[in-house]
């Protein structure tokens, strides 16, 4: 697993430019036009035609095998299924701008694939045509410990007004995430297993250092790291440009329209253009 997740990181460092950008504006309208449709069909047919079926998927409508994405999770309550995505486009926006459209890319839709061929092994093993329970649920549950290990002290409003920092909401979303895998009715416990599987690929690395309880050593390095991005930006800032790119030299001076950012797995203080910021050698300690 550790030498497939280097081979992703791999792969996006030389494919920069793969991948959709802003996939998540895309899932997020999509899931919204499904709802409203959904509300004006009287019949109830409409939402029918994005379930997950293998008897109709082998009768050459492929379409189902990714559009139980665009299906609604909280379609009975309007004012939170909103708040729901406009969370996880939050997310799904700071994952993308953290690791490029490619990776991120290959985050979701690589729980889209583990989720669809869960449904493809239940159909065939267990006889059952109608894996209707599948959703994007735990595809946004995985997608959001993405988040917590990333940018664990960020803090939002609980009801709107108690802040609390996205790692302790991770650890009930954990609590409730064991409870449904113990109570949930084999093989359907199953389902939210594979977002622990795409979750674990990608995050291979932190979890042994997690694991290994480096998670103090992360945190000083983190405070190291954005005390050097603000004393980089106050030096610069006394230049006549504010970035320049370590690898290539361009400033915001000569390309006014380009953006650049910090590395956090540099040693030191870093930018980047948003060529490079993808496709560079980590500075490291002497």
């Amino acid at each position: 697993m550790k030498s497939l997740s280097r081979a992703i990181d791999r792969f996006c460092v030389r494919h920069p430019n793969f991948g959709i950008r802003r996939l998540m504006l895309y899932i997020v309208i999509g899931t919204a036009a499904v709802y409203l449709f959904d509300m004006m069909d009287t019949t109830r047919q409409f939402i029918k035609y994005l379930y997950f079926n293998m008897d109709l998927i082998r009768r050459g409508q492929l379409w189902r095998l990714f559009s139980f994405v665009f299906i609604p999770i909280y379609d009975d309550r309007p004012l939170f299924f909103a708040i729901s995505l406009y969370f996880y486009y939050f997310i799904g926006s700071s994952l993308e701008d953290y690791w490029g459209k490619a990776k991120f890319t290959i985050y979701y839709i690589s729980g889209v694939i583990f989720t669809a061929l869960y449904g493809v092994a239940v159909h065939f093993i267990f006889g059952d045509d109608e894996v209707d329970m599948l959703s994007a649920a735990y595809i946004n549950l995985s997608m959001f410990f993405a988040f917590a290990v990333l940018f664990p002290d960020v803090r939002v409003l609980l009801f709107f007004i108690i802040p609390v920092k996205i790692k302790w909401l991770a650890l009930v979303d954990a609590a409730l995430f064991v409870f449904a895998v113990i109570t949930t009715p084999f093989p359907l416990n199953i389902l939210p297993i594979i977002a622990i599987l795409n979750f674990a690929l990608f995050f291979f690395d932190d979890l042994i250092r997690l694991i290994k309880g480096n998670r103090a050593s992360n945190s000083r390095a983190s405070a190291k790291f954005r005390s050097s991005v603000h004393a980089a930006a106050r030096e610069e800032a006394r230049r006549e440009y504010r970035h320049k790119c370590a690898v290539c030299g361009k400033t915001d001076v000569d390309n006014p329209g380009m953006e650049f950012r910090y590395c956090s797995r540099c040693a030191g203080y870093h930018c980047f253009c948003e060529e490079h910021i993808n496709s560079h050698i980590h500075f490291t300690e002497d």
